[in-house]
């Protein structure tokens, strides 16, 4: 079975001494739950993994009483309670900040590992109730170089079915993977996760966001033209919100125009960019053959599968991902973390102005510049992770 780095780096923070509670989070299907098994059997201390994926059946009393017995697998030594799906036990992290700070004040070494679907989990608790007490692993959608070793993948496999493990096998069939898709990944993380974190007043636009934006992937769009796309769109301020919650879903995100100004930034339009090719492809609804080998589409998925890993890869080095324009130039991303100054160009096959990355630099002149598709830069051997992001 493919073991993804993430366990590695869960073993490794198990294995040191009890400080902090270690929080798995990624989007659906990626693996925690794979993960996490993978970890454990890697350990040698008493464990204890249990799950509250039904939420009708999980309460607080329920976790206190798991957390008990795994309590009493630690009496004698270090011990492991894992528990998957916490996100679904309401007020979640205030029951696990109570037998947390219990453990910590009688000295039990119980360590403790959770997992949840989406980064919507960090809005509910982690930054309050637990505040200092977790550390975050992010498990993102699987990379080129993941489903190639895993799967066999090749570009092409890639850009089209993207990086979700569970659909692997249906890629033969695209009736059944895009089937697959729907029921499993999409319609669950914006009707469930998305909704049982928050209150959704709309969740048709919800969805029809998503579908909007992630058919626009690789392209700007302004919030006044979505009102104009979108039955019962209500106002900016409402589509703005979801886009949000949608990014924080880890399905679609609204890249900023970069400026150098945060406040600027934050105010443009936003260039809507998917976390997965496989989320644009089943929100585009036609065949593989059309989108590879007409240049314009073919040019939107490798752009966006760029994003998607510049995206990834941001949330896990603590970077930001942008993109800019200014008059008739633009570049496709500008990424920056603190001082350090990054522009990536496409060279897809799609029509587009070129030599925007020279007019940028004008103004930046310290950005370093990386044109993928280019002689230097393969499309291959950057999704691949071997070429570094900045300087």
């Amino acid at each position: 079975m493919f073991t993804r780095t993430s366990v590695s780096q869960l073993v490794k923070r198990l294995e040191e001494p009890r400080r902090f509670i270690q929080i798995l989070v990624g989007p659906r299907q990626t693996g925690k739950t794979t993960a996490v098994v993978q970890a454990l059997a890697k350990l040698m201390a008493p464990q204890r993994f249990i799950s509250a994926d039904d939420p009708h059946l999980v309460s607080a009393e329920w976790l206190r009483n798991e957390w008990e017995q795994a309590r009493a697998l630690a009496k004698s030594g270090e011990a492991i309670l894992a528990v998957d799906e916490i996100q679904k036990l309401s007020e979640w992290s205030s029951v696990v900040k109570l037998l947390w700070d219990e453990d910590s004040r009688l000295r039990t070494p119980l360590k403790v590992v959770l997992t949840g679907s989406s980064a919507l989990l960090l809005q509910k608790g982690l930054s309050e109730s637990l505040m200092g007490r977790f550390e975050i692993l992010y498990s993102p959608h699987w990379s080129y170089a993941e489903c190639r070793e895993a799967f066999g993948y090749s570009l092409d496999d890639f850009l089209f079915f993207g990086g979700y493990p569970g659909a692997s096998s249906l890629i033969g069939d695209e009736l059944r993977w895009a089937r697959y898709m729907g029921t499993s990944i999409v319609e669950p993380t914006i009707l469930q996760d998305i909704l049982l974190m928050e209150e959704i007043r709309k969740p048709a636009l919800l969805r029809s966001l998503f579908m909007l934006g992630s058919g626009y992937s690789a392209q700007e769009l302004s919030f006044t033209k979505m009102l104009g796309q979108l039955q019962d769109a209500g106002n900016t301020v409402t589509l703005a919100h979801y886009l949000e919650l949608l990014d924080r879903a880890n399905m679609l995100a609204g890249l900023m125009n970069y400026s150098g100004s945060r406040i600027r930034t934050r105010k443009s339009s936003p260039r809507f960019m998917v976390y997965d090719t496989s989320l644009m492809t089943y929100a585009d609804g036609t065949g593989r053959r059309r989108l590879l080998d007409n240049p314009a589409d073919r040019g939107r998925l490798v752009e966006s599968a760029v994003g998607a890993y510049l995206l990834a890869r941001g949330r896990e080095e603590g970077f930001e991902v942008c993109w800019w324009r200014e008059r008739d130039s633009e570049v496709d991303f500008v990424i920056k973390k603190g001082e350090r100054l990054t522009v990536v160009e496409v060279k897809s096959g799609r029509v587009k102005n070129v030599g925007g990355s020279l007019v940028f630099k004008k103004s930046y002149p310290e950005a370093f510049s990386l044109i993928v598709g280019s002689a230097d830069v393969a499309l291959e051997d950057f999704l691949l992770g071997k070429r570094p992001l900045f300087l």
